[in-house]
């Protein structure tokens, strides 16, 4: 039996444990009302029903267009599991994979592309395997009242109109190249940013007309900028991969949390911010 093997038949137990943390987490939010049974060591709130009690900090590295739902379901999880924090990294896809492999300290990365996921997991077997829990597609961002009159990728290519595009090797950059060539369109971006908020922030500033970004970062910004659906983005829709990271600090709870994300309570934040199921 290979090392990564042994590695993944010694958390056998400890992922089933997990699953049941997942179905436990938002009837133990329903059900808060507090016990007052002391008579048990373990009688504290548990993902794995009472069993094992999760505590400590989990470290979640996630995409960037991930912030406002997994800030949610971070919070949802402390709730359910008393004694746990979950404290969050939220970047460029890129960057953050460039950490892991580093060496940053993290117990889970949620990535927003499959080929920022593999980064992690060629580095020395870096991750478990990776499972896609939504996907994300792309939208124009114009200023509010879209006042430049834009309605397909083809107008973003207008003299004098300025762009913001993400960084090409960050998944949202990489998602709008793709579409631009199977558009056969060129476009020169008056600036490219490492991560997606900061293309938004562009437009959100006035400091550009309009960004290429993911449709959950328009629906988070209300009423700051404006989205505008364009059909090309059908064919550059990202798959967002999470996996454990190979010696997580805090396994046990980090396998709760991706069970969370992949609960029907967690996939249900996730839509309602504007992911597409997988």
């Amino acid at each position: 039996m290979t090392t990564a093997s042994a590695r993944r038949a010694r958390r056998t137990p400890r992922t089933l444990r997990a699953a049941g943390a997942g179905v436990a987490v938002l009837l133990a939010l329903s059900a808060c009302s507090s016990s007052d049974d002391s008579d048990s060591a373990g009688s504290s709130p548990s993902a794995s029903g009472g069993s094992e009690k999760l505590s400590g900090t989990v470290t979640v590295f996630a995409a960037a267009s991930l912030k406002e739902s997994f800030t949610t379901l971070g919070k949802e999880f402390e709730k359910a599991h008393p004694g746990t924090k979950v404290t969050f990294n939220f970047g460029g896809s890129d960057s953050l994979a460039a950490s892991i492999t580093g060496g940053a300290p993290a117990d889970v990365f949620a990535s927003a592309s499959p080929k920022t996921m593999k980064i992690v997991t060629d580095a020395k077997d870096n991750a478990t395997e990776p499972v896609t829990f939504v996907r994300n597609q792309l939208e124009i961002a114009t200023l509010p009242g879209n006042p430049d009159k834009i309605t397909s990728l083809k107008d973003l290519t207008k003299s004098g109109l300025k762009v913001v595009l993400c960084d090409k090797e960050v998944p949202c950059g990489a998602a709008a190249q793709k579409a631009l060539d199977a558009s056969g369109l060129k476009l020169t971006p008056v600036s490219y940013e490492q991560d997606v908020k900061s293309a938004l922030t562009k437009v959100e500033l006035k400091e550009a007309d309009a960004a290429v970004v993911y449709k959950t970062d328009v629906n988070a910004a209300g009423d700051k900028v404006e989205g505008v659906d364009f059909p090309e983005s059908a064919d550059a829709v990202n798959d967002y991969p999470i996996a454990l990271l190979k010696d997580a600090p805090n396994a046990d709870a980090a396998e709760a949390f991706i069970a969370l994300v992949q609960s029907p309570e967690g996939q249900k934040v996730l839509t309602g911010a504007g992911f597409l199921q997988p």
